[in-house]
């Protein structure tokens, strides 16, 4: 996993689609200038999923952005996506490991500390840690402190993204934990600029890594 590719990491909501499509949506976000994008898609069936995983694939390819899904590894597999990521509920990254192949990316979502050394003995690339703020997507996420989010991103040797409820006003309250980037949804697919949107988090983002 290239940590480079962390720095701004988008996850799609359909609930912020209006007048542009989610995938004419994706596209302005990729010229913004993310460097990673997770395809949420909880209320299609699996046939339809990988429909659409393929459609922004090639969107992805066209910018060398990889794509991740989210949970479902059959879609991840079908549509040649470079990778999944997977809660604490979902298929163990063990098991995920054990059925790709060398180079298939594994992300992880961890809260603790135990869940981390956890998701990296079983093979995860990287993790997604949080909720680091209050989430619009995820109401009743768990927070975890900066302390918290400190301690996680030491305890491993796979690089961290924080997410959960970040925005432009309050992404440079995580400098100094760690991470090597931030995953970000209606902060980016909830603007009226989303290109914009992106360049700002960007540069906030290699702000927080700095540091």
């Amino acid at each position: 996993m290239n940590k480079d590719n962390l720095l701004l990491y988008a996850i799609t909501d359909n609930t912020w689609t209006g007048k542009n499509t989610l995938t004419e949506q994706i596209e302005t976000a990729l010229r913004g200038g993310i460097s990673l994008l997770q395809l949420r898609e909880k209320d299609l069936d699996e046939e339809e999923f990988v429909k659409k995983a393929v459609e922004v694939k090639a969107l992805c390819d066209k910018y060398n952005v990889p794509l991740i899904i989210n949970d479902n590894l059959n879609v991840a597999l079908k549509s040649n996506a470079s990778g999944v990521h997977v809660g604490m509920e979902d298929m163990p990254v063990s098991e995920i490991r054990r059925k790709t192949h060398e180079g298939f990316i594994i992300g992880a979502t961890a809260k603790t500390v135990a869940q981390a050394q956890k998701a990296e003995a079983d093979g995860a690339d990287y993790l997604g840690v949080g909720a680091v703020f209050p989430s619009s997507t995820k109401k009743n996420a768990k927070r975890i402190t900066k302390e918290d989010l400190k301690k996680i991103t030491s305890s491993v040797s796979i690089p961290c993204v924080a997410i959960g409820g970040i925005t432009l006003d309050n992404i440079t309250q995580i400098k100094g934990s760690g991470v090597c980037g931030v995953a970000v949804v209606s902060a980016i697919f909830g603007a009226d600029n989303i290109s914009k949107a992106c360049e700002n988090l960007k540069e906030k983002a290699l702000e927080v890594i700095k540091t």
